[in-house]
């Protein structure tokens, strides 16, 4: 028997099945395609330097050895499903925690424990956008914040933190870009990829500007208490007081557990108007049924050790010392200028202007990857226009920054050369 016809109103197309075009304005560059080719030339048995992602334990720095402890002794707790908000122990832990930095979390209702912080940017921006609404972004920001703006059919809108300014905001030029259609003022504090730390005076105003035009304050506080020289990282709901804001950290950068992928978001400030993106909150915490349970035995062990990370930061530890050798390198450079990092993980130099005017920072950092070996994320991987920066985490031994920094310095060497005109160099 001849098989039916199939309606008009179904088109048949043999070819493979296209994405969604809200992925063509998407990117991730920390894992794009020179990450792909950075795989293809270790298989070829390359040696890599990889400056790219900041992941402690590939550079030897490993969670603390209690937060393994705590989840070995509730392996038999973590098989079933777990509440959608997360482990009550953890969240309990977290609001004590909150309390002692001067945060005010109402109760254990108001935090959620996610799969990593990316899953809990994604959750909040879905619950809070509609379509078209804008949500303003520092510029450099953290790729992923722009992609759960762009996904959950929101605008980003980008205020400038260039180097000039320490790499930091003005409020003027952020209130300039409110409009009728702005939700939310991200801020990203320590900063990545910049190591801008944020001083009390511009969160004060930052605060006084969201209260002013009722934006919901998103803080992404991952690198909180990673600080040198003596610099002070305030949570930003300590600031914002009664104004609504949400808070974002996890145990993956200050406790070394970037695998654990455990992440909270805690609720302060306006409680009874947060009430119902705090209940639809809930409703996407449930459907993804619950976070990792094993991951959520080691918070309260993290918090108790929150201050431990200082023995890095501090003159003789790992990052500190590190952060040196690229300070030293940046200013023994013929090419490259920096605002030293205040805080996180990452240095964010730049190749000055006067001494190489033309410069493309895409091939670039393929050319250092493909003749220096050296894999780090060009700054206009982090939605900067023009850019002329390179990250580089602060995470590897200061003698491969030295050398990472030499490499660097070589094959912009090789540039200026290639740009001089033949008859200039007689």
């Amino acid at each position: 028997m001849a098989r039916p016809n199939p309606p008009s109103s179904i088109r048949m197309n043999p070819a493979s099945p296209l994405p969604a075009s809200r992925l063509a304005e998407v990117r991730y560059d920390i894992r794009g395609p020179l990450s792909q080719r950075a795989r293809e030339l270790e298989q070829q048995g390359v040696d890599l330097l990889r400056l790219n992602i900041g992941n402690p334990a590939r550079f030897g720095l490993h969670a603390p050895e209690a937060l393994r402890d705590a989840m070995a002794a509730h392996l038999r707790d973590a098989d079933a499903y777990g509440h959608e908000l997360g482990l009550e122990a953890a969240r309990a832990a977290l609001v004590q925690d909150a309390a002692a930095r001067g945060v005010a979390v109402a109760d254990v209702e108001h935090v959620f424990i996610g799969n990593g912080v990316s899953e809990l940017i994604d959750m909040a921006l879905r619950a809070l956008l509609e379509p078209g609404d804008e949500v303003l972004l520092p510029r450099p920001d953290y790729p992923l914040w722009s992609a759960a703006t762009r996904l959950n059919g929101g605008s980003p809108r980008y205020y400038d933190c260039p180097a000039g300014r320490g790499h930091l905001p003005d409020p003027g030029e952020i209130e300039s870009l409110v409009t009728p259609r702005t939700r939310a003022l991200v801020l990203i504090n320590p900063n990545n990829p910049t190591g801008a730390v944020y001083p009390r005076p511009l969160l004060e105003q930052l605060v006084e500007l969201a209260a002013r035009h009722g934006l919901l304050l998103l803080s992404d506080e991952i690198y909180e208490g990673i600080v040198y020289d003596g610099v002070e990282s305030l949570p930003l709901g300590r600031v914002a007081g009664d104004v609504a804001c949400l808070s974002f950290g996890g145990l993956s950068k200050v406790w070394r557990a970037c695998g654990y992928r455990c992440g909270w978001l805690l609720l302060s400030g306006g409680t009874r108007a947060l009430r119902p993106l705090r209940d639809a909150l809930q409703l996407l915490a449930a459907l993804r049924l619950c976070a990792n349970q094993l991951g959520q035995w080691a918070i309260p062990a993290a918090l108790e050790r929150r201050r431990d990370i200082e023995s890095m930061t501090a003159p003789g530890g790992r990052l500190h010392a590190t952060r040196a050798a690229l300070i030293e390198g940046v200013e023994n450079s013929e090419f490259l200028e920096l605002v030293a990092p205040a805080g996180a993980i990452y240095g964010f130099p730049a190749v000055r202007r006067d001494v190489l005017p033309r410069f493309d920072d895409q091939s670039f950092a393929l050319d250092l990857l493909e003749h220096e070996h050296v894999l780090l994320t060009p700054g206009s991987g982090f939605n900067v226009t023009d850019s002329r920066h390179l990250r580089l985490t602060l995470l590897p031994p200061p003698a491969v920054m030295t050398e990472v920094l030499r490499r660097i310095e070589r094959a912009l060497a090789r540039r200026a050369e290639a740009a001089i005109p033949r008859t200039a160099r007689g």
